[in-house]
């Protein structure tokens, strides 16, 4: 059970706590608004909640770990834990804060003031309470295995539902068509692919916590991590590896999908109670098409099909593209190889992060893997910091006077603020400020931190083309000036297809309605991004309207619509309903909510492409709620919003 884990994790080993040298050691190197948070549950002694030990404000990603206070009130702090351990490991007299409590701690450790809604779900996502779904009174046995679960796709979010399906014992499938599990972090691998979300928040709320090398990890280790996961909890043995799903149908006489599948043995049809979508948003390279591609004599490659162990070093490298990969690339390989050339339509902005590339200390490290609370309180302030708290700047202001760089005050500081870091990166290179500084608000577009981009582009080898590309031809690329830009490899590093999203499934409900027609225009909607009108018993994972534009992490959405999916099996298992589906008019009304929201935020902000909308202009990637409504949305399912198929 998912409490019990956490009170194992609670408990640091006798042996290490004995040594009392190691204790010391690592203090020195913790987070001191974190000890203060685990001296909290240790002694339940609520004076570390106020002044003098009250952390001062800091929204950096990474904050200062001496926490604003001064060096005496810090020596006091890490010698009260220390005391604490002498004896052996104490037991915390606070497990569970309860709500009220929470608050004030979470308001304490931040230095600000912490709405109350945030308690239940952070005291949920630090594994303080269970999130999981449980069952009411148990069914039988034979009852939960006829509703067989088949998942498409093995990343994060089929993680996140294969264990909150497998507490509940409920059957499932997950059939993934790569050679491995992973997803997006299983396809690509190109140079400096890593996660930009502080991985401690960017891992699951449930077992044993990972030890990050890193505060943003590495593409590798997030692998290795995920594969641990599905170990940890059994989820790897219920993957079919190099199995696609190439069709599903609704079954309205027998109430279940039957999946056609492509396996090396050719193909199977496969019945299911339930179908989820599980490859989310992320997963079908766009190739930018370009005149005379094919007659290029080199390498040329979208960046999400690095060809495994290939090596650019001493080649000429172009690179189509500025957005979150190329970011990651161009400064990963710029001295490696003899030139790169960067073609950019779109200047990007772009966050500095102190301490993005560092190496987390071996002290802290050992803080996290052993002190009681310490991982907890730690993951909350990385959640945090990445969470909610810039969505109120990403709201238009109709009184603003300036709409044009910015949708309010504080998004101006932050334009400001961002474009002061670029001048001063950029300082002696007026031809490169001229191309990077953008004309649209800040995070109009997705959010991207530094890695270092402005300085390689000051390198002597890097050049950032803004003019129109042309053509391919043999030995380059030719852009509408007319000068050829000479290149033995091309990288296309244009993104996805994100319209498409389930879509690609070729997924037929009732009637014969195909969910490529349902979803036509590049429109796709759902209800809660999930749940889709004619598609009985069929559930989406990272849908329409689910994407975390503001910050967050996938896995939060993926956690939260794994709850809602498990629960909605559980009350059909244990109410005999055979199949649930949403009312066409739930739907609308909450696309209406959804496009109405989006309206006063900064994602339909005219005078720049993103691929947040469609075609048409409408916001379908991005969701417009904060983190803490999605949870409260997706928390527990309310059945007079289907229409329920009794058994």
């Amino acid at each position: 059970m998912r409490t019990s884990q956490q009170n194992e994790r609670s408990n640091m080993d006798q042996n290490t706590a004995a040594d009392e040298l190691d204790l010391s050691t690592a203090l020195a190197q913790g987070d001191i608004r974190v000890l203060l948070m685990v001296l909290v549950h240790l002694t339940g002694d609520l004076r570390w909640l106020e002044p003098p030990y009250t952390p001062k404000r800091d929204v950096r990603l990474i904050p200062d770990p001496q926490a604003g206070l001064p060096p005496h009130i810090q020596d006091e702090i890490r010698a009260a834990v220390l005391d604490l351990f002498r004896n052996g490991t104490p037991t915390p007299v606070i497990t569970d804060p309860g709500n009220d409590l929470m608050q004030k701690m979470m308001s304490a450790t931040l230095g600000e003031r912490v709405a109350p809604e945030y308690a239940p779900m952070i005291r949920e996502e630090m594994g303080l309470i269970a999130r999981d779904k449980r069952w009411t009174q148990r069914p039988a046995a034979s009852e939960i295995a006829q509703r067989h679960v088949l998942i498409v796709g093995a990343g994060v979010c089929a993680l996140a539902l294969g264990v909150a399906l497998g507490r509940l014992e409920i059957p499932y499938t997950i059939v993934e068509k790569n050679a491995d599990l992973g997803g997006t972090w299983y396809i690509n691998q190109y140079p400096g692919c890593g996660v930009d979300t502080p991985n401690h928040s960017y891992s699951f709320s449930f077992g044993e916590r990972n030890k990050w090398t890193r505060y943003f990890s590495q593409r590798d280790e997030i692998q290795d991590y995920l594969k641990r996961v599905a170990v940890e909890f059994d989820v790897r043995s219920h993957i079919r590896f190099e199995t696609e799903l190439t069709a599903a149908r609704w079954d309205e006489t027998n109430r279940c999908w039957i999946s056609t599948l492509s396996t090396a043995n050719g193909e199977e049809q496969f019945r299911s109670a339930v179908l989820v979508s599980a490859i989310g948003q992320l997963n079908d390279p766009s190739m930018a098409k370009f005149e005379g591609a094919e007659t290029f004599t080199g390498d040329i490659f979208h960046s999400a099909l690095w060809p495994k162990g290939f090596s650019v070093k001493g080649k000429r490298v172009a690179v189509i593209g500025t957005g979150a990969t190329a970011m990651q690339l161009v400064p990963s390989i710029a001295d490696d190889v003899a030139s790169v050339t960067v073609y950019q339509r779109t200047a990007q902005w772009s966050r500095p992060v102190a301490g993005y590339s560092d190496r987390i200390t071996d002290g802290a490290r050992w803080l996290l893997e052993h002190l009681p609370f310490y991982a907890e309180w730690f993951r909350f302030n990385m959640f945090w910091r990445y969470g909610d708290g810039l969505l109120p700047f990403l709201r238009k202001d109709p009184n603003w006077p300036h709409p044009d760089r910015a949708v309010n005050k504080g998004n101006d500081r932050h334009r400001q603020e961002l474009t002061d870091f670029i001048l001063s990166e950029l300082e002696g290179r007026p031809d490169l400020i001229a191309k990077c500084v953008p004309t649209y608000p800040p995070y109009g577009k997705r959010i991207l931190l530094d890695n270092n981009w402005f300085k390689t582009l000051r390198k002597p080898n890097v050049e950032l083309v803004t003019d129109k590309i042309d053509r391919i031809v043999p030995d380059g690329i030719v852009t509408a000036n007319g000068e050829l830009h000479p290149a033995d490899v091309i990288v296309v590093s244009t993104g996805f297809k994100v319209t498409e999203m389930a879509a690609r499934l070729n997924i037929t409900g009732r009637e014969g309605r195909n969910l490529r027609d349902a979803w036509a225009g590049d429109n796709p909607t759902a209800y809660l991004g999930i749940t889709v009108p004619d598609f009985p018993n069929f559930f989406n994972m990272l849908g329409p309207n689910t994407g975390p534009a503001h910050g967050g992490s996938v896995i939060f959405q993926a956690e939260c619509q794994a709850r809602y999916i498990s629960a909605c099996l559980v009350e059909m298992i244990e109410r005999k309903i055979l199949a649930i589906d949403v009312q066409r008019e739930v739907l609308d009304a909450y696309v209406r909510k959804v496009d109405h929201e989006h309206e006063q935020m900064i994602w339909t902000h005219p005078g720049m492409t993103t691929y947040y909308r469609n075609r048409h202009g409408r916001v379908f990637s991005a969701m417009p709620w904060r983190f803490v409504d999605y949870w409260e949305m997706t928390h527990d399912p309310d059945f007079r919003d289907y229409h329920l198929t009794a058994g």
